[in-house]
């Protein structure tokens, strides 16, 4: 099966430039609002995305800032289509303790924090954070993975193109939770191996907020409190 960029575009949701109302660039997300007032959003991860709203015309999909735009628009398009059962945390909705070897990939302080307090193991892998204690070698991550009982998996592996690779790692019993507000919440991405729950995010219509916390290179600590964790 392609990569989900790729899947989504050919056979699900197509792009139309003409859909987008706004594009708000940061260093640390780009956000996107429909002409419905639907908004998505996608981490940058150290991608410089400095595509002008006026010249983003044509998608590229192997273009790095192209997909990390397009990831955006799917989250504006596809997120807003179904119901949601409840608001929850990943920490909430499912019970780590009697889970073995568990892996996150991508730094989520926060959870790992709950993690801590609750005495619970935690290997976790970074790309972009350095010099953190708490953080094993990156080369050392496919031999995890191969042993993994769990893996939290940071959505924006989707938009950068990491996540078949890594979950093509895993075992076959292995349960890869998705995370992030960048996460595409399509069930069409159970089609993946070993994905089994999917949390991410949704927010009010029209809700400029958003974006100018996002242009004003704000992360999730600040534009979350605006919006809803959900799950499929």
């Amino acid at each position: 099966m392609i990569e989900p960029i790729a899947y989504f575009y050919n056979n699900i949701e197509g792009f139309d430039r003409k859909e987008i109302k706004k594009i708000a660039i940061g260093s640390k997300y780009v956000g996107v609002l429909l002409n419905n007032g639907n908004i998505g959003v996608c981490a940058t991860l150290g991608v410089e995305v400095s595509v002008s709203q006026s010249k983003f015309k044509h998608l590229d999909i192997i273009d790095p800032a192209h997909r990390i735009i397009y990831n955006a628009y799917l989250n504006a398009k596809l997120n807003y289509d179904k119901s949601y059962k409840a608001e929850k945390d990943i920490f909430d909705q499912i019970d780590f303790y009697p889970k073995k070897n568990i892996v996150m990939v991508g730094y989520f302080k926060p959870l790992v924090k709950k993690f801590q307090e609750s005495d619970i193991e935690l290997i976790i892998f970074d790309k972009v954070t350095k010099d953190d204690e708490m953080l094993i070698a990156i080369e050392l991550m496919e031999e995890y993975l191969a042993d993994a009982g769990t893996v939290i998996l940071t959505s924006t592996t989707i938009a950068n193109g990491s996540f078949q690779a890594i979950i093509e790692q895993t075992a076959d019993d292995c349960d890869i939770l998705l995370l992030g507000p960048s996460s595409i919440l399509h069930p069409d991405m159970f089609k993946y191996r070993n994905i089994k729950n999917i949390f991410g995010a949704v927010f009010e219509k029209n809700d400029h907020r958003i974006l100018e916390i996002i242009k004003n290179g704000n992360g999730t600590r600040t534009f979350l409190p605006f919006g809803s964790k959900v799950y499929i």
